[in-house]
């Protein structure tokens, strides 16, 4: 999408490509892109001078060096050593020196290879390479009723006006599209001799021009690395010999076709592989078509979802330090949606219409469109023989190159023009497609209208206002409910000077209010900028916004001599999660179960810190099981995936008045029944609230977390386990930590094992009997629980329901790379009953701060923010209270207890003694206890049961 626009998306659609057969939206939801396994992008963080040249120092950290190590992760490789720096004052560039890429064994996951390479500071992101699909439909000529009328013919040309564009300009062969795809079919009569050849490097086996190509003499092979980018006969492998033909085709040459390009000279770049060791190379493409001398590249191909900002630093490359103008497919679903890459920042996103300028059939739409083209019944090159044609292939595949042979029209004609210059004269110029009936349901959703490439190079009078650049307060990438939002904004003339220019900003979400809605703008010669820095739009976030709710805003431009357009902007309002920041632990809460980060995006979430510091938590979570066959959680699963047991019911917020912290926060989530058998999910309904304090200082360094667990099945649930999963990363070694169980405190704890300087850990505060399994995720093959190959549901059970056995990991010289489960056991949850189990996060400098920091939040928990059930209190004593002494203490009948423990107001243990079998009193002597209230607690197999009392003077 086209002009650049700090576009603040949240992936709401993840699906892979759409040139498979049409599945629903939902399904699609349930997917993301394929990824290549074993390989992460990184970006550096900090530049060395003002040029923007990265440090190799950050390279050469130790830390870093660890986390490789640890990994057993290869050096990073610079990705893009010759790319060119922004110019001098390009504040939109991007310098893609900065860009690394790292391999590590395919086995490990990739959650843990982001946190580990996070954790060591150098990095600004660490991403996955997504594997794009080409949008390509089979060769069917009798799929679609408007066909046959139109076989054989371009009947296309007629419609965007090319036959009149040509009588202003025909191209020539300086400029350059380059068509990243599948690889061509060199000798078709309608495309030989019409690729750009690199005269500097011939075919000598030699790197002549100093490239970094051997012999890229007729583009280049960047999915093998070679320089034949001839098409294989793989599947699909037809796709970019047809979207060549439409953008360059040989013209006047009394052979089949016309290229809309005419002249144009297309560059070949095969980006998908043909050899084992290949791999999807479009990003890849992208770069090099930019240093290549490229005036415009054609991307049919793409994905619902998977939003990467190492794709978006790809094209802001190409498009903004390289002037190169990017035209991307927008998709064939039928439906309102995010196509990546036609949807990042510096993408002209091209839509399909039909014969008659309708909507195309299952052709994708959205506010952010640019403009449409034909894309059905097109007639193109075929790679099946040198004289071979399709009549039948259809969408947007086929729109896009039309677009982009209409730019490089565009661009040989008004050179001057820049990339935001380009797009805006082919918006500016088409013909509206809302005068038709059935369009008008998409209206603002098919772009400006239909490519009309006679009046892109024939009208000199456009005008043309975009917001390019926003800025909002609070700086954030999301919204909360309740939240006001200042919105600044810079606003530039592309075209022709605009005067009398106003915006107007106008909210399309219910759940989105704007004030101060109207920007007057003072005049604008070309190319200047005006910003409303002095009096900023406001945004007010309802209180009621569902969620993950994306808003849609709309800029209305009004000004002289009749101009108007409309622009449209998304921003994110109640992501899913929330992040509790009061005290020296900050903590983010999903609202599907998951602690640190969502499971399925881990962009979703700013993890679990201390002090500030980097991220401890790779992943973490609630799992509810009833046996090895019916487990809920949202981590990964054996097949290496993510299990999306849990969904929201009521999406987690902070809470406007919180009462027992300083911040609180709740939310709802189930793990609704499937209706097939076996049942493979536990059955409950689960209500979580968050507590985290500023003060005092003793409760600053834990969060409390609640779970109330309703069975919402028609059976007892006999027994039900409840815990968390917590795979702790802690430095300086994440990979030599070790995991320990403190049964007093019923707290499992991390540290590093050679050189502790963090300690974190989970402590149960109420539930049941308590269950600790500490795991190597590196374990050998045969071991109970091995996380690296894989997480199953008997794994998950086994750590869940095998009591306190298996109490430590990583106790060996080095250390390994842990987590653990800390569950509890309800011996049983009949229908409709709730039961509440309660942790609390925690971490600190040394153990003894953490174990001080479990006892208080054991206290703070018992003592002050639950009350004391009165069927488990009526049937035990603590007498006499207030006391100056001794003190006795009764057991209730059938309390199996096993301690009694008396803890002062910031919960250190003051007194303790323990219980036999068949006690059912004892005598506990206070006397030397500063005067004050203390804690009593009751400790038993099954629950803890306290009560406060009161020491006075002898």
């Amino acid at each position: 999408m086209f002009p650049p626009l700090r576009l603040l998306l949240l992936v709401l659609f993840l699906g892979s490509g759409l040139w498979l057969p049409l599945a629903s939206l939902a399904q699609q939801a349930r997917r993301t892109p394929a990824t290549l396994p074993g390989v992460c992008v990184v970006r550096l963080k900090a530049p060395a001078s003002a040029r923007g040249i990265a440090s190799t120092d950050l390279l050469q950290s130790s830390p870093l060096q660890k986390a490789l190590q640890q990994l057993g992760a290869t050096q990073p490789r610079q990705k893009y050593p010759k790319a060119l720096l922004p110019r001098a004052g390009q504040a939109r560039g991007v310098d893609l020196r900065q860009i690394y890429q790292v391999r590590y064994p395919a086995g490990v996951p990739f959650e843990k290879v982001r946190q580990q390479l996070l954790q060591t500071g150098a990095f600004e992101y660490v991403e996955p390479l997504y594997q794009r699909q080409p949008l390509y439909q089979p060769n069917d000529p009798f799929a679609d009723s408007t066909r046959a009328s139109n076989t054989a013919r371009q009947y296309y040309l007629k419609n965007i006006r090319a036959y009149r564009a040509w009588d202003f300009s025909k191209g020539d062969s300086t400029i350059v599209i380059g068509i990243s795809d599948t690889g061509m079919r060199f000798t078709h009569q309608d495309l030989k001799g019409k690729e750009k050849r690199n005269y500097a490097d011939p075919i000598d086996g030699i790197d002549n021009d100093n490239d970094g190509y051997i012999d890229n003499f007729r583009g280049w092979d960047l999915a093998d690395n070679d320089n034949d980018a001839t098409a294989d006969k793989l599947p699909g492998y037809g796709h970019g010999t047809l979207v060549a033909g439409v953008a360059t085709a040989n013209s006047d040459n009394g052979r089949g076709i016309a290229g809309v390009g005419f002249n144009c000279k297309y560059l070949p770049l095969k980006v998908y592989p043909s050899t084992p060791t290949g791999y999807f190379a479009g990003f890849e493409s992208i770069v090099y078509a930019a240093d290549h001398g490229c005036q415009v590249l054609n991307l049919s191909w793409g994905d619902v979802g998977g939003r990467s900002q190492y794709e978006q630093d790809i094209i802001t490359y190409a498009a903004v330090n390289r002037n190169m103008v990017i035209v991307a497919a927008a998709g064939n679903t039928n439906a309102d949606l995010d196509f990546y890459p036609a949807s990042y920042d510096h993408v002209i996103s091209v839509a399909g219409s039909d014969v008659n300028d309708r909507k195309g059939k299952n052709i994708s739409f959205s506010h952010f469109v640019d403009l449409t083209a034909p894309s059905e019944a097109i007639l193109t090159t075929s790679f099946d023989h040198d004289s071979a044609y399709s009549s039948g292939v259809w969408g947007s595949s086929f729109a896009a190159p039309m677009v982009a042979a209409a730019a490089g029209l565009v661009r040989l004609r008004f050179p001057e023009y820049n990339v935001e210059q380009v797009a805006a004269q082919l918006r500016q110029t088409t013909d509206s497609l809302y005068t038709i009936t059935s369009n008008t349901i998409y209206r603002h959703k098919l772009g400006t209208g239909r490519l009309n490439i006679a009046r892109a190079l024939a009208l000199t009078d456009r005008r043309e206002a975009r917001v390019v650049r926003e800025d909002y307060l609070p700086a954030r990438s999301y919204f909360q409910p309740g939240d006001t939002v200042r919105l600044t904004v810079q606003v530039q003339s592309l075209l022709n000077p605009i005067h009398g220019l106003t915006v107007s900003l106008t909210s399309l979400s219910p759940y989105l209010t704007v004030r101060n809605p109207t920007f007057p703008v003072p005049s604008l010669t070309t190319l200047a900028l005006a910003s409303n820095t002095e009096n900023p739009f406001e945004l007010i976030v309802s209180p009621e916004t569902p969620m993950a709710t994306t808003a849609v805003l709309r800029y209305h431009f009004v000004g002289d001599n009749g101009y108007q357009d409309d622009q449209y902007v998304k921003i994110v309002l109640n992501p899913g999660y929330v992040t509790l920041t009061a005290g020296d632990l900050d903590l983010s809460l999903t609202s599907q179960g998951n602690i640190g980060y969502e499971a399925t995006n881990p962009s979703l979430g700013e993890g679990v810190t201390y002090r500030s510091n980097l991220p401890m938590l790779s992943i973490g979570g609630l799992v509810v099981a009833t046996s090895s066959r019916r487990v809920s959680d949202r981590l990964p699963n054996a097949q290496g995936k993510i299990d999306t047991d849990f969904t929201s019911l009521s999406a987690v917020q902070l809470l406007k008045a919180p009462r027992r912290g300083t911040e609180e926060a709740a939310g709802l989530f189930a793990d609704t029944l499937q209706n097939t058998r076996p049942i493979t999910r536990a059955g409950v309904r689960v209500r979580q609230h968050a507590y985290a304090w500023a003060e005092p200082t003793e409760r600053r360094n834990f969060i409390v977390l609640e779970y109330r667990l309703t069975n919402i099945t028609p059976d007892t649930l006999k027994p039900l386990h409840a815990g968390l999963y917590m795979d702790w990363d802690l430095l300086p070694n994440p990979a030599g930590n070790e995991a320990a169980w403190d049964e007093e405190r019923r707290l499992g704890y991390v540290t590093e094992r050679k050189n502790p300087k963090h300690y974190a850990g989970v402590a149960l505060l109420r539930g049941g009997a308590p269950s600790f399994y500490a795991a190597d995720n590196a374990a050998p093959a045969d071991s109970a629980v091995r996380i690296y190959n894989g997480f199953s549901d008997a794994e998950k059970f086994r750590m869940l329901s095998t009591g306190t056995r298996n109490r430590a990991a990583g106790q060996t010289a080095t250390g390994a790379d842990v987590s653990y489960m800390l569950g509890a056991k309800i011996p049983q949850l009949a229908p409709g009953d709730s039961v509440m189990v309660a942790f609390a996060v925690l971490a600190a400098g040394t153990l003894d701060s953490l174990l001080t920091a479990s006892t208080t939040a054991q206290t703070w928990y018992d003592g002050i923010a639950l009350p004391v059930r009165p069927a488990q209190t009526a049937q035990w004593q603590l007498y006499p209270n207030p006391t100056s002494g001794l003190l006795y203490v009764l057991v209730p009948a059938g309390f199996a207890a096993e301690r009694v423990i008396v803890l002062d107001g910031v919960g250190r243990t003051v007194r303790q003694q323990s219980w036999s079998a068949h006690q059912t009193s004892a005598t506990l002597q206070l006397q030397g206890l500063k005067p004050g209230v203390y804690i009593v607690q009751l400790q038993g197999k099954e629950a803890v049961l306290t009560r406060k009392v009161l020491v006075t003077h002898p």
